[in-house]
């Protein structure tokens, strides 16, 4: 579905995770595992009491009704998120069901819609799906128990990217701290390594992890989306907060100066088959989980010494032997310009029906008590500043989660997931498609604006 333009102005700001705490806790132990299930000492169990008394958010009773929840997340995502819903199910008494989506999941959506079965519940990964949904009159308002939620436990820009023309429509669930990246100890020590701080101190960490016989860096190129992180990452530290708005917004096209020269900083690690796990063939058919499993397996000779991505890395880390803290550290994405970059993301969840079930369901979203639940898990950040830090499973997920809530509304969102889903969320389309061939051929800088602002302008309509 074509997005032709916002009918609200969304509040984006820069986000200030200082680079020396991050590091700081990169080199911290892991605390305490927490993944396996058994709680975090100082939280209660799923569905008791928090501290001092408060009984936790109330919820309706809902026995006998069956509530549809719709996501794009697998594996351990969808897991952990089920251990939530069950935690729904049990306090109200309703039937829940975890429907898996496709992306665009807004296409997925009005499939649904079109046959007169659309979930109760659908937790979108971009601001412009919640756009499109409102648009096609397919989204509720929230209720004021959810509203309530939020009010108490949100800051006014997570609560602003959740609204649309000045209604709320939804719950931001899930954040994201999309510039990280994770490292293999073993083979940065074996190399001799050294944790950089910079771009161009990054390129000669990868140089001295080449010579040593282990490639660089994994990149998920299979999944078009990764990239766009690679490029947003580059550009917010190179040009700047106010050009990023600019070009999230389509107020200045893809052909404009400062993007070639965010594509030719990329080139310098893409256009090096030396630098790149599997080389550029090889990370075109690299999806994530991969990526990230395939770093930190083979002890000290993995398939690659990093891979970039967000403090989600921590839930695929976690389906190998590495330990977070000890075998998997991490550092913020090296400045490119005068500050290192940090770029948020998120899930937010939207009723699609006038339900009892879809509300409560909000309401439940909107409250720490469901937090703390997937919070345990790793894997996962929370927006809610109600959550708190030893929800979390190690010292180095509790950090990252802190410096998210200190921002308070001072965060730039995901440009991607700002764009309209056709170029900046479809698989194979768009902006996803026109990285993926750069990518494969990083030379092609020109090309590559032309084609990505032909995409823009198709797009957004202008």
């Amino acid at each position: 579905m074509r997005i032709r333009g916002r009918s609200r102005t969304t509040t984006y700001a820069w986000v200030a995770l200082a680079a020396t705490s991050v590091l700081a806790l990169g080199a911290c132990g892991d605390g305490d595992d927490g993944g396996d299930g058994g709680g975090t000492p100082g939280v209660p169990p799923s569905g008791q009491a928090q501290p001092g008394g408060s009984p936790g958010v109330e919820l309706p009773s809902l026995s006998g009704e069956k509530v549809e929840v719709a996501a794009v997340w697998t594996g351990p995502e969808q897991e952990n998120f089920t251990k939530v819903l069950k935690e729904f199910e049990k306090r109200t008494g309703a039937k829940v069901t975890f429907v898996p989506a496709q992306d665009p999941i807004v296409t997925f959506l009005g499939t649904k819609v079109a046959g007169g079965q659309p979930p109760d519940v659908a937790l979108l990964p971009q601001v412009g799906a919640l756009v499109s949904a409102v648009q096609n009159k397919w989204a509720q308002p929230v209720g004021p128990e959810a509203q309530a939620q939020l009010d108490k436990n949100y800051s006014k820009g997570w609560k602003d990217l959740g609204a649309v023309g000045g209604t709320q429509y939804g719950v931001y669930y899930k954040a994201a701290n999309k510039s990280l990246v994770w490292y293999n100890t073993k083979a940065f020590e074996a190399a001799g390594a050294k944790v950089p701080k910079t771009w161009p101190e990054f390129i000669a960490t990868a140089d001295t992890l080449s010579a040593s016989g282990v490639p660089a860096v994994s990149v998920a190129g299979a999944d078009g989306w990764t990239l766009t992180d690679w490029f947003e990452n580059v550009y917010l530290s190179q040009s700047g907060p106010d050009m990023y708005d600019k070009l999230a917004k389509h107020q200045i096209k893809w052909t404009d100066p400062s993007v070639g020269e965010a594509l030719r900083t990329l080139a310098s690690l893409f256009g090096r088959k030396d630098f790149l796990a599997g080389g550029q063939t090889g990370a075109l058919a690299t999806e994530f989980p991969k990526s990230v499993t395939q770093t930190f397996t083979g002890g000290d000779q993995p398939a690659a010494a990093m891979v970039f991505e967000g403090d989600f890395v921590a839930v695929n880390i976690a389906q190998t032997e590495a330990k977070i803290g000890e075998d998997a550290k991490v550092f913020p994405f090296p400045a490119v310009g005068a500050k290192a970059p940090v770029v948020s993301g998120g899930d937010v969840a939207v009723a699609l029906k006038p339900s009892k079930g879809a509300q409560a369901l909000l309401t439940f979203l909107a409250s720490p008590d469901a937090a703390e639940i997937q919070a345990r898990e790793g894997g996962f950040l929370s927006p809610n500043k109600s959550v708190r830090p030893e929800a979390y499973p190690n010292d180095i997920q509790r950090e990252i989660a802190k410096s998210l809530i200190a921002a308070g509304d001072d965060f730039r969102f995901d440009m991607s997931d700002q764009a309209p889903a056709s170029f900046g969320g479809t698989p194979g389309a768009g902006e996803w498609k026109v990285l993926q061939d750069f990518l494969k051929n990083p030379s092609d800088v020109a090309g590559t604006q032309a084609r990505l602002e032909a995409e823009a302008a198709k797009a957004f309509g202008n």
